[in-house]
């Protein structure tokens, strides 16, 4: 017997209803503890649709402990072969508690292996950050979206410089670790960019030193290692800048991170308390 019009509506209404939550379900929130002590923050694994990437993407959401709604916001890009939980230590953990009420939120992207955060052919790996990332971060964390810092380690410290300049009213402060800068396209290392008119387009060292303005009012820090490889490099932004660059013992490893957590989130968190 063949189905009645009104069944047949409601059986494509329905199957509309179920494709809808199997869309949502790109969205879902697993919550999870890292494999080290929080502190008391909620860690959320989180996978969107990114569109600016061709495809989705995971990322890693932190809410410090006690955390509410209106806390400000850091974006944190992760290191060249590394992912969003690639800094889920226990240090940075510590260092989020003990900035107590004043710790931000934290939105980790996934930036691929060797994406260094910015538009090209591979992807609009910059704009995500900006157009994706950012807002879904925003709303589901309840987060400020007046008061957003970016950082990052090494590849993501220069991720952060370089999508800073290009949106420099939108973070109240900007942070490279390490940051894996260049002072020509010769230099890069394999993969960083796609070629010489790419680095051209992205290059902080020529851009600050054309203006060192170009940041407007937002907090900057820059710091590495003794001997890290970058060092002559980040001195030469920093100079151009005219910023501190903060110089400790160590490498360009995970070691020489861990043991900064604090002076980072210090940073982070009266930079935005005073946005």
């Amino acid at each position: 017997m063949k189905p009645s019009a009104p069944f047949e509506r409601r059986k494509r209404t329905l199957n509309t209803a179920l494709l809808m939550i199997l869309a949502l379900m790109l969205v879902a929130i697993v919550r999870s503890r890292a494999n080290v002590s929080t502190d008391g923050a909620i860690v959320q694994q989180v996978t969107i649709a990114a569109p600016l990437i061709h495809g989705t993407a995971p990322l890693t959401l932190v809410t410090p402990a006690g955390g509410s709604a209106g806390r400000p916001l850091l974006v944190f890009l992760h290191g060249r072969g590394g992912n969003q939980s690639s800094e889920l230590t226990a240090q940075l953990f510590r260092a989020l508690r003990r900035a107590g009420a004043g710790a931000p939120d934290v939105v980790f992207p996934f930036g691929g292996e060797h994406s260094y955060w910015h538009d090209r052919a591979s992807g609009a790996w910059g704009s995500y950050v900006i157009r994706e990332i950012i807002p879904y971060a925003v709303a589901h964390l309840h987060a400020d979206g007046r008061r957003i810092a970016i950082g990052g380690i090494s590849m993501g410290g220069f991720g952060a410089y370089d999508l800073a300049r290009l949106e420099p009213r939108r973070f109240c402060a900007v942070a490279g670790h390490s940051a894996a800068l260049w002072p020509a396209a010769g230099d890069t290392a394999p993969g960083a960019f796609d070629d010489a008119a790419d680095f051209a387009r992205h290059d902080v060292i020529a851009a600050a030193r054309r203006d060192r303005r170009l940041y407007g009012r937002a907090h900057l820090w820059l710091d590495g290692g003794s001997a890290d490889p970058f060092h002559a490099a980040d001195a030469a932004l920093a100079a151009s800048l005219r910023i501190p660059l903060h110089v400790w013992p160590g490498g360009h490893d995970s070691q020489y991170w861990n043991a900064h957590w604090g002076d980072y989130m210090r940073f982070y968190a009266t930079s935005l308390a005073h946005c």
